[in-house]
Order: C-alpha cells, then structure tokens, then sequence
C-alpha cells in the first residue's frame, strides 16, 4: 500500500505537486485508481482519483478510518541536536518509524548546534510515516533554550532524564509506562552539566539508564524511543 499524504484532505481533495507527481509519473496510476491518503492526525482515506493530472491530481474520497495504528502510549523525546544534523535527521527518521508522538530541541550549556531547520526534518518525519504505514505525523518543535524549556516542563505521567553522571538510576526499561506518557531528555555528546542535572531533577525529572553501553546523541534517543515503544507491545 502506498501513502500519500495531504494534511487539508477535509477542504482539498487534490494531492501536492509532488506527490502527484509521484503518483502519476512514477506510480503510473491514471483515473479510476484507488489510492490511500494520510492527514497526520490517524485519518486513513481511501479514495478514487478523478483526474490524473501529474501537478494536480484530484480524487474522491471512498471511506475513512480515524485513529488508525494509534499507539496507546505517548513517547516525547526531548534532546540536544548533533552538530552533524544529517545525524539527527537519521534519528528522526527511525523514530518516526517505530513511533514517536512529539519531539522538541533544547540548546543546553555543551550543545553543539544552535538552530534547525525545521520544515527539513518535518519532510524527513512524512517520508518515514509515509513508508512506515502511519498515520500520525509527530509535532516537531522549534529548538529553545534550557531555561525557556524548564519553564515550561511539558505534561507527561513520567518525566525521566538520561545522563553520564555518577549515582543512582532506574533503567528505563524498568519504568512502568505501559499506556502511559513519558517525556524523555536527552543531553549533547558533553552531556548535561551538573548544574542542569540538577535543575532538572529540581523540576521532577527521574534520572535514567539506557543500559551500560555509552552512546551517541542520536543513538540514545532511539533507544529511548524503541524502549519505549517494546514495553507497550
């Protein structure tokens, strides 16, 4: 089954430029073909096209699921992009693959990167929903700054941290959040500092293990994502 994704279906029953292009260049559909739509918000539409234009390619729409391939958790990862950003696009990708609800980029004291661009990782985000048979595109979230972002501590029934530092922590795969929503930090490659350690400690984080092995940036937030997203099979 191939996706194809228009988030105004409700009001535009035509694909974009692109994707028509796609669908009838490259897939070779013409009129009468049943294709299947995605909204990014667990709409599934499967619909009939109407006309096969290859820049504007209009179509009806047959049924509709709602929530469909709804997770019964909520996973938001919270971290510090790599100063590689092709690295992190990578890591998007992949979580959008197993399952991800929400991401958000923090500048903290060792980051290496200040800004990204984010219709860029959004279109890595609807290639790998669109590949991965979801329905549900993640909110990716502009890059702020530590203090903006303990300011305001998004809501989640758990709040864990992940970080190098010597003392006692719970490994993630322990923590029961089963059908439950967890938000997840993740430091740059120098870590946190001490100070923001505490800091977040201060704001109710958990600290956490993602195992003995020490990771990289993106690879522990995939981690976490995939933790996550086993202990809710």
């Amino acid at each position: 089954m191939n996706l194809f994704y228009q988030p105004e279906i409700q009001k535009l029953q035509q694909l974009s430029e692109e994707e028509s292009r796609h669908a009838i260049k490259v897939l070779r559909l013409k009129e009468r073909d049943e294709i299947h739509v995605i909204d990014g918000v667990g709409g599934l539409y499967r619909c009939e096209i109407s006309k096969a234009h290859d820049k504007k390619c209009e179509f009806r729409i047959l049924d509709t699921k709602q929530a469909f391939g709804k997770q019964a958790y909520r996973f938001h990862l919270v971290i510090a992009p790599t100063k590689n950003l092709d690295r992190i696009e990578w890591m998007v990708e992949k979580c959008v693959e197993i399952g991800i609800d929400e991401i958000s980029f923090i500048q903290t004291r060792y980051s290496e990167r200040k800004e990204i661009k984010i219709p860029r990782i959004e279109k890595v985000a609807i290639g790998a929903m669109k590949q991965s048979l979801k329905a549900y595109l993640p909110k990716i979230n502009e890059i702020q700054t530590w203090r903006s972002f303990l300011a305001n501590v998004p809501e989640a029934n758990f709040h864990v941290i992940a970080h190098l530092e010597e003392g006692e922590r719970t490994l993630l795969k322990d923590i029961p959040m089963q059908k439950q929503s967890i938000c997840v930090l993740i430091g740059p490659e120098g870590d946190f500092s001490p100070e923001e350690i505490e800091q977040a400690l201060s704001k109710g984080f958990k600290p956490v293990s993602l195992g003995e092995s020490r990771l990289r940036t993106e690879t522990a937030g995939l981690v976490a994502c995939h933790t996550a997203n086993l202990l809710n099979q």
